[in-house]
């Protein structure tokens, strides 16, 4: 397993190694002893999985302290375009955006800190998403950002006048009226 750091502090690209042969391949995709000895300390208590078709985008989301979350985000199936924003107003790189192909294909992950806004686009036929959770998820307190805001400029790989948003998600307000306590 091998980790890679982005120009965003704690934001990380971990990298499996996959063992491959004529059968197929096997790879670790979580290991907490593997996790350590990177530096990375983390208690998971939380997995979740989506399914989406093409052309869905889902986030910008985030949970404020005291539930906010570490994801660690993975593709089972298909492509998607991830994207983290750095939400902690502290932080040199405060409303910088981090983007990512993660697949099925290349086995990539994010690790996404608290403090962090995620969303994901689907740009194959469809895609099957899990991701690991540091904390269970608290309605009370979720926020988001809309994810068309012009000062965040995110290319999502599509033409959003065509996603597929959740209405709950076209509502979002734009990071600078976002009720972030990071």
């Amino acid at each position: 397993m091998n980790i890679v750091k982005t120009f965003i502090k704690d934001l990380i690209i971990v990298e499996p190694t996959v063992f491959g042969d004529e059968r197929g391949y096997f790879f670790e995709s979580y290991s907490k002893t593997k996790f350590l000895d990177l530096g990375i300390d983390i208690d998971f208590v939380q997995d979740n999985q989506s399914f989406s078709k093409k052309g869905t985008l889902r986030g910008l989301h985030y949970q404020n302290p005291p539930f906010a979350q570490t994801k660690l985000i993975r593709v089972l199936d298909g492509e998607i375009i991830d994207i983290a924003v750095d939400l902690r107003k502290k932080s040199p790189t405060y409303g910088k955006v981090f983007t990512i192909l993660l697949s099925a294909e290349n086995k990539k992950q994010l690790l996404v800190p608290q403090g962090f806004a995620h969303g994901f686009s689907v740009i194959t036929e469809t895609a099957s998403i899990m991701y690991k959770c540091d904390q269970f998820y608290n309605k009370a307190s979720e926020g988001g950002i809309k994810y068309d805001d012009p000062s965040l400029n995110i290319d999502w790989g599509m033409d959003l006048e065509k996603a597929i948003v959740s209405e709950k998600d076209q509502i979002l307000p734009f990071i600078e009226d976002c009720n972030s306590l990071f």
